[in-house]
């Protein structure tokens, strides 16, 4: 296993402190892995998709407007 090292803003690490039983490198290890298997899974959706970004920014614009419809009923 190779080590990392993480900066941390000083009022996390001391929110941390209160809690010394917990296993922060397994936390990290386990919270690295599920946002990888979540990256996988959007480069492989992405990889078998036709949407582009032309019609991400379409999509986009109906809903915005459809939903400043709503709130103005």
């Amino acid at each position: 296993m190779v080590n990392v090292t993480l900066s941390i803003p000083q009022d996390l690490k001391s929110r941390m402190d209160n809690f010394a039983e917990m296993n922060w490198s397994a936390i990290a290890r386990e919270a690295f892995n599920e946002k990888i298997k979540d990256l996988e899974l959007i480069k492989k959706f992405k990889a078998k998709s036709t949407f582009t970004e032309e019609d991400a920014l379409r999509l986009g614009k109906e809903l915005n407007a459809n939903l400043a419809k709503r709130r103005k009923i």
